[in-house]
């Protein structure tokens, strides 16, 4: 039994590009860190299958040690559009003072809520912060010094789904990355 197609979609990103760039960014980034260890720090729910691949894919690459924590961040409330305020709706378990830092995010677009988890991170004392995210969409960027070191895919200003990325909770699971057509009502 296949994957469904949520209406409405056209695949943008399919699951073997994925898989190869997550690889890519493995490479890169066990050679940024080596002889460091990485505490990566996923963003839920998005990240999710994101973290769980490139957390592998850094261990083929024998990147060394390898912990990982999740935080969830809320800046929506259903729909497509972010409201601009940001929250921690789920902490973190672990500190993260003197540890480095690598946040794995799904999607980056106006920056404002990967500013305010660098500045906490920061705050609470990791030794260095970067971001990872497996999309950009820098036509949405308005924190101009939000620096994302590791990116996967840029995209154009459009709404995605999949591979972790939902509509309202809908169609995490499928295993590429879909544009909805239409702006969902």
């Amino acid at each position: 039994m296949g994957v469904s197609e949520p209406p409405h979609t056209t695949i943008l990103i399919q699951a073997d590009a994925i898989a190869a760039r997550v690889m890519a960014l493995a490479a890169e980034i066990a050679q940024d860190y080596a002889g460091r260890e990485l505490h990566l720090v996923g963003v839920m729910r998005g990240a999710l299958y994101f973290l769980a691949d490139l957390s592998r894919a850094l261990q083929a690459e024998d990147a060394g040690a390898l912990t990982f924590d999740w935080i969830e961040l809320s800046s929506y409330r259903g729909g497509t559009e972010s409201t601009g305020n940001v929250e921690v709706t789920r902490d973190l378990i672990d500190p993260v003072d003197g540890r480095h830092v690598l946040v794995i995010e799904d999607i980056v677009d106006s920056g404002h809520t990967m500013t305010f988890l660098v500045a906490l991170l920061q705050a609470r004392g990791a030794a260095t912060v970067e971001v990872c995210a497996l999309l950009d969409k820098p036509a949405r960027r308005r924190a101009p010094n939000l620096q994302v070191r590791y990116i996967g895919f840029r995209i154009e200003d459009q709404f995605v789904l999949g591979y972790g990325m939902d509509l309202d909770e809908r169609h995490r699971a499928l295993p590429y990355i879909a544009v909805v057509a239409a702006k969902p009502e």
